[in-house]
């Protein structure tokens, strides 16, 4: 933290370029704010806290609890949503999608046969890029390595405002076809794998068994929006080969200054029919007409973020709840402290002190335990930030931006200010303008209040309990959520036993597509012979690995007017034992086998809800033909097998086709051959360091080439994809504990309070005959009570608010009874714990003493 000599935190947390944070200058101006706010000095002020030392302490550590937690929330509201772009002018990025509503998608990727009319024909940017993220094998550096690797056009880092710190980026020379290789390396790899050396620039790299040159190096710390890749590398498209399709590539451009978005959009329609004549081959206009083709450019902030804005702004508005119970647990201290002062007040009124006084006086004790709490708090968030990003949740995009900046300083300092304000106006509403006569009357020791003294706090008590159902109720549903989503059948089982890594074979190393096979069986079977190994399965992707293939396929059954694009379905390559790997269960006909894989047969496998949208069973659809729309082959089905969660199990189970790993005559090759293969092994020694050295042992013994990528779990895959509900979850179970904590210290603190308040009365009662049990059940009745009405408060606020949450909740409704009912009797039973104790302690006041008291 800040120091009186002014050493600053790591630049991360605070900044020394703004003057305004220098610690003599904060300390000065709070001085003076509190001098003309009470008419003393912050010394005497901070004497006068001390005076209550327990008031103090137990007021700024509730207040640090919801400052705290709110500062950390906004820090990731502000770096993820807020924050502009690491980029130069980056509101003039956007992202280059398209729309198919015609075929249910609503953002469809950009192509390459677009890319270079957009290119060429664009009126409304400075330049056009595309790009696309993968990995890629680097030999000849002692072992082999799998790295991350970036492909781009020559106009992708330009635009972005992307420049080498040594050498140069990529020219239109460099990204022609049968240029000379080129490449980009990070800093990052500069350092790790090159030793940082000075010439590097000159030196050629073995990547995917072909030489490149290295060209440049890039800056340090440099994130290519939601990547790190250790390599940059040309694309080289020929236009000449290019088709309209082929939807695989993420598209970015620059617009002119002056341009917005719906004339990019608009300039956008007008060049694709423009594309469709410069490619004719592939996907016709009238095609693209059927499906409602067009564009869909968004700032590229859209695609950095992602969703995850719906998330970050529950979470901060829970937080905001908790800060409110704090003020309200907080309000109820001062009402408290403010009940001892009465006579106090009541005299120094009575002798000419003005309630003006008396109001800056209280204002200045509020504030001041606001900042005290709102320095707490940062700590607190300092605290839960380094360990957010120590976890670093992949839900969360643009965590390394994350950071305690001078904006988030502000929003804590702000709403401390604003804190403060708010609990230290409830002492003034009720003491500022009381009759001073009752009032010095009722200081007389021992006399009971009336109801007029208990109802601000039992109003603030009721409002506490309220918010902690509400936020009670949001983390049952997220509960019920995530039960829902472990119980989904993914398409695959027991997930910790299975293991899976990728082999890639570049075209460089072996040519032919058969030998490309035949050493994928080689090392299947060399995995497989690893002791502890059930079995292995070979897939183009696993399951929600993220790695998707679609194309539109043709029925033989159900044949289309010429023109008309069929609808699209998701496409994987797999070999023998894939399924029974998997634990995905077969529901008729076969697998797909090794023969079929070199007898390059025209087969397929497809998963259920495909055959049953067909045909209505699955047995029905073995013996059908299908095609991928752009091949002449007629492919039969052998096979059906179960869904699968291709896209998280919080996604509806996509139609999949399964192709043998070597296809004939599709996507105009005449073989086509799938070199980048995931090796699903089984096995109970899954995620063992023995194990991956054993593996890695059988691929080298193979080819000592071919490095071993994307190393992980089919645990760890699914464990992924349920990241985003857990985090929520997690941070919701966190803001309602805390809810509840503060909820129920102070419906305890209300009814002690009230017990020692009406120890006079309670004497008396039990001195005329009343029973320790009546003593008992009227002070539970009190606080049961203030808990009813919170908790129908609470229940029908909750109603209304958690439909705002209805998109991050999965197999449960914003309204489920089950989950109401469970947390209001929950809240219940820990409300009446809380009452029990200053109840019991009340049914056990000797009448004599109770009597003496006065």
């Amino acid at each position: 933290m800040l120091t009186r000599t002014g050493r600053a935190c790591p630049r991360r947390i605070f900044d020394n370029r703004y003057d305004f944070w220098n610690p003599d200058r904060i300390f000065f101006v709070l001085e003076g704010m509190f001098a003309w706010a009470s008419g003393t000095s912050a010394r005497q002020l901070l004497r006068r806290l001390a005076r209550s030392p327990f008031f103090t302490a137990v007021s700024v550590a509730t207040l640090a609890l919801g400052i705290g937690a709110n500062a950390a929330i906004f820090s990731v509201v502000e770096g993820v949503l807020l924050r502009p772009l690491p980029f130069e002018n980056a509101d003039a990025l956007v992202g280059v999608w398209h729309r198919a509503p015609g075929l249910g998608f609503d953002n469809v990727n950009q192509s390459p046969a677009l890319h270079f009319t957009y290119r060429d024909e664009n009126q409304v940017f400075e330049d056009v890029g595309l790009w696309d993220n993968g990995q890629a094998s680097v030999t000849g550096l002692e072992e082999p390595e799998e790295v991350e690797a970036m492909w781009v056009t020559d106009g992708t880092l330009p635009l972005l405002r992307i420049r080498p710190a040594l050498g140069r980026t990529f020219t239109r020379e460099d990204d022609a076809p049968r240029s000379p290789k080129t490449v980009i390396v990070s800093h990052a790899y500069w350092m790790r794998r090159l030793g940082g050396k000075d010439d590097v620039l000159g030196m050629t790299l073995d990547v995917d068994a072909t030489t490149r040159e290295i060209i440049g190096v890039m800056p340090e710390n440099l994130r290519f929006l939601r990547y790190e890749p250790d390599l940059y590398i040309p694309f080289q498209f020929d236009p000449n080969e290019l088709f309209m399709g082929n939807f695989s590539y993420q598209g970015v451009a620059r617009l002119r200054p002056g341009v917005n978005i719906e004339m990019a959009n608009a300039d956008l329609e007008r060049m694709i029919p423009i594309s469709t004549e410069r490619y004719p081959e592939g996907l016709t206009l009238q095609m693209l007409r059927e499906a409602k083709f067009g564009p869909n450019v968004h700032p590229l902030k859209q695609d950095v973020v992602g969703d995850v804005g719906s998330v970050l702004w529950v979470l901060l508005g829970t937080v905001g709840l908790v800060l409110l119970i704090a003020c309200a647990n907080v309000a109820n201290l001062f009402l408290v402290r403010a009940d001892g002062r009465q006579q106090e007040i009541a005299l120094r009124t009575a002798l000419g002190a003005n309630r003006r006084r008396l109001a800056r006086e209280i204002f200045s004790e509020s504030i001041a335990l606001a900042f005290a709490a709102s320095l707490v708090g940062l700590g607190l968030a300092y605290a839960g930030l380094k360990l957010l990003l120590t976890m670093g949740p992949t839900s969360i995009p643009r965590l390394h931006e994350i950071a305690l900046d001078e904006n988030v300083l502000l929003f804590t300092f702000g709403i401390s200010l604003l804190s403060g304000l708010l609990f230290g106006l409830f002492p003034l509403l009720k003491y500022g303008r009381r009759n001073l006569t009752s009032a010095l009357k009722e200081g007389g020791r021992g006399s009971s209040e009336g109801r007029e003294s208990h109802r601000a706090r039992s109003a603030l008590v009721v409002f506490q309990i309220a918010t902690a159902l509400v936020l009670l109720v949001c983390s049952g549903l997220m509960i019920r959520s995530f039960q829902a989503l472990r119980e989904v059948n993914p398409g695959f089982v027991r997930p910790e036993e299975v293991l899976t890594v990728r082999l890639s074979i570049p075209s460089a190393q072996v040519e032919d597509p058969s030998e490309t096979a035949a050493m994928h069986e080689r090392l299947f079977e060399r995995i497989r012979a690893i002791p502890g190994v059930r079995s292995v399965g070979l897939s183009s992707s696993v399951t929600m690995d993220g790695r998707n293939s679609n194309d539109a396929l043709d029925v033989e059954d159900f044949p289309l007017p010429e023109g008309q694009l069929p609808p699209i379905r998701r496409f994987k390559w797999i070999s023998q034992n894939y399924f029974q790997t998997m634990g995905n269960p077969l529901l008729a006909g076969r697998e797909i086998t090794w023969t079929d894989i070199h007898d390059q047969s025209p087969v397929v496998v497809i998963t259920e809800n495909l055959a049953r949208e067909l045909w209505a069973e699955p047995e029905r659809a073995l013996g059908k033909r299908v095609r991928s729309s752009l091949e002449s082959d007629w492919r039969e089905i052998v096979g059906v097998v179960g869904n699968v969660h291709d896209d998280g199990v919080n996604e509806k189970p996509p139609a999949v086709v399964y192709f043998p790993m070597v296809v004939r005559n599709m996507w105009g090759a005449e073989v086509l051959t799938q070199r980048s293969m995931v090796y699903a092994i089984r096995t109970e020694r899954a995620g063992s360091p023995n194990l991956l050295a054993e593996v890695r042992d059988a691929v080298w013994s193979v080819n000592p080439n071919l490095p071993l990528a994307n190393v992980r779990t089919l645990d760890e895959i699914l464990d992924r994809s349920l990241a985003r509900t857990a985090f929520t979850l997690v941070m919701l179970g966190i803001a309602s504990g805390v809810a509840v904590v503060l909820g129920v210290v102070g419906i305890y603190g209300v009814i002690s309070y009230t017990v020692s308040q009406r120890t006079r009365e309670i004497g008396l009662r039990m001195a005329l005959g009343a029973a320790c049990r009546d003593v008992s059940n009227l002070v539970l009745r009190e606080g049961l009570g203030l808990t009813a009405m919170g908790i129908a408060i609470g229940l029908g606020a909750a109603f209304g608010l958690t439909r705002l949450m209805s998109a991050l909740l999965f197999g449960v409704g914003p309204v489920d009874p089950p989950t109401y009912a469970a947390v209001s009797l929950a809240l219940g039973a820990v409300a009446l714990a809380a009452s029990y104790l200053p109840a019991r302690r009340a049914s056990r006041l000797a009448p004599t003493e109770a009597l003496r008291w006065e």
